[in-house]
């Protein structure tokens, strides 16, 4: 079994503290930063990190700046923490590259389930990415182009880098294009779990259109069907 390095970003030593515990008796090698800065530093010195779970609020760089900064070069899934009163930096959030969100204070095995489902997810993503033979399976709607073999997505032959999310999300979209997906039913497919809140379904949507379409406000590809879901629009 593949053993994952976890980082936890997180000034109050208590919850970093807490956190890595709970990670190192499920079998999870841990590496630990007190801020952005710190936890920058970690990645880089670290050979390979899987997955990183990571304060909002913290002092010298917070970890809005630090994903947007690792999301330049890194795709593994990021977990955050924010307090209830900071549903704006939630937002933020998800809108840079996070992948997920608990809210403070939580129970200890919520986060770890959070944990496992991202990190089955980016396992597969991985397992694609590194094994380059077989079908073909290319996908194109006028200028959109993705390849799940290749995990590569360009728009009039331009590359356009998409989280693992996002890549799946759109995945999805461009394999049926025409029909409308609930958000509900795009969070069952992707997630592999109930649909509790369909509110990060929407912002990764408007990431996707913010790197696939030239005017994200009047989208070519990427359509809301409102009051319905999504789609991919036919060319």
């Amino acid at each position: 079994m593949m053993a994952y390095r976890i980082l936890v970003v997180e000034d109050d030593k208590e919850i970093l503290e807490g956190v890595s515990i709970y990670l190192r008796n499920q079998g999870y090698e841990v590496l630990q930063a007190a801020d952005g800065v710190e936890g920058l530093a970690r990645i880089e010195d670290a050979d390979e990190v899987h997955l990183a779970i990571v304060d909002v609020m913290m002092p010298r760089m917070d970890g809005i700046a630090m994903t947007m900064k690792l999301r330049e070069k890194y795709d593994f899934p990021v977990i955050f923490l924010s307090a209830k009163s900071e549903e704006i930096d939630k937002i933020a959030g998800l809108n840079i590259g996070g992948d997920d969100y608990v809210a403070k204070p939580f129970a200890p095995m919520e986060l770890m389930a959070r944990i496992h489902s991202q990190l089955r997810r980016y396992a597969r993503y991985l397992s694609v990415l590194s094994t380059g033979a077989g079908k073909s399976t290319r996908h194109a709607v006028g200028g959109l182009e993705l390849d799940e073999e290749a995990v590569d997505v360009c728009v009039d032959g331009i590359p356009v880098r998409l989280t693992p999310l996002e890549f799946k999300i759109l995945s999805l979209l461009i394999r049926h294009p025409g029909r409308v997906f609930p958000a509900d039913e795009i969070y069952e497919r992707i997630w592999n779990d109930r649909a509790v809140s369909t509110e990060t379904i929407m912002v990764h949507i408007r990431n996707i259109r913010e790197k696939i379409e030239i005017n994200p406000k009047h989208p070519k590809y990427l359509k809301v069907v409102w009051g319905v879901g999504y789609k991919i629009e036919k060319q």
